[in-house]
């Protein structure tokens, strides 16, 4: 069973189970709970199945950690391979044999190991608050924390109301049931969504996560309840400095040249 599962594990998923269990966090006995909380419904199970192949050859923790740090070693003295650079993210039924990612792990993974920079870019949030629950506590540990949203302000079919009346609204739906924590991240938008003329008017529909430009999640998932969690999703997690800064830069030259603007009363303390 190691053999079958630990190589197809990517090294996000390696440094995962060796912090863990380097740490104390995930100790003997395994629990299947435990387990699914870092990977996942799907993955979690096949872990616990991997590690208990172990434990049933007398393996203790310290030992399985040595392994899984062999395993890492040789890992990273080749070259990475497309397997540990892009990772499948995954919200909805599964299929058994399949090894993925779970979207809402993932998301939350991301945010709360953030260290210096965030970009956010989603087309829908509903229940904000418990999908930026961990993002909104990381900036409230980390003051130096940089976090970028960009979101769509919708103007309804045949609405007239006055853009600057919408952005109000939003901002204040944003504070009051959308975010959680003490500092506000900085939240743009796309101008164009707001045009009265409808054959002009554009949406931001582009869904992604930025982390500390060295990471990107691309996903058709939302910052929704259902789509982190029940809808069928899928996503890519991108392990390539290269990528996450290019994505993150294309944002960044959009609002510099004025196509995305600061949604005015939110902003970063």
């Amino acid at each position: 069973m190691m053999e079958a599962l630990f190589p197809r594990l990517s090294l996000r998923e390696l440094d995962i189970l060796i912090e863990n269990l380097g740490s104390g966090s995930l100790s003997l006995p395994f629990t299947e709970l435990g387990l699914t909380q870092l990977f996942g419904r799907q993955t979690g199970p096949q872990v616990l199945q991997a590690l208990d192949a172990l434990t049933k050859q007398n393996f203790n923790e310290k030992q399985i950690l040595a392994t899984l740090e062999l395993l890492k070693t040789d890992r990273l003295s080749r070259e990475r391979s497309l397997t540990d650079l892009v990772s499948l993210v995954w919200t909805g039924p599964e299929t058994p044999g399949v090894t993925n990612r779970d979207t809402k792990v993932v998301v939350q993974e991301l945010f709360s190991r953030a260290e210096s920079s965030v970009l956010v870019a989603g087309f829908a949030v509903y229940q904000g608050r418990d999908v930026f629950k961990a993002l909104a506590n990381r900036m409230d540990q980390r003051p130096d924390l940089k976090v970028s949203m960009y979101l769509n302000v919708q103007r309804r079919h045949l609405d007239t109301t006055a853009s600057d009346e919408i952005l109000r609204e939003f901002a204040l739906k944003f504070k009051r049931k959308d975010w959680p924590g003490k500092r506000l991240p900085n939240v743009f938008y796309d101008p164009r969504s707001l045009a009265l003329d409808g054959d002009k008017r554009a949406v931001l529909h582009a869904k992604c996560i930025v982390v500390d430009k060295k990471i990107a999640f691309v996903s058709s998932a939302n910052f929704t309840e259902a789509a982190q969690e029940r809808n069928i999703e899928a996503g890519v997690l991108i392990e390539a400095d290269a990528f996450a800064d290019k994505l993150q830069g294309h944002f960044e030259a959009l609002t510099q040249a004025g196509a995305l603007l600061s949604v005015s009363g939110i902003a970063s303390a």
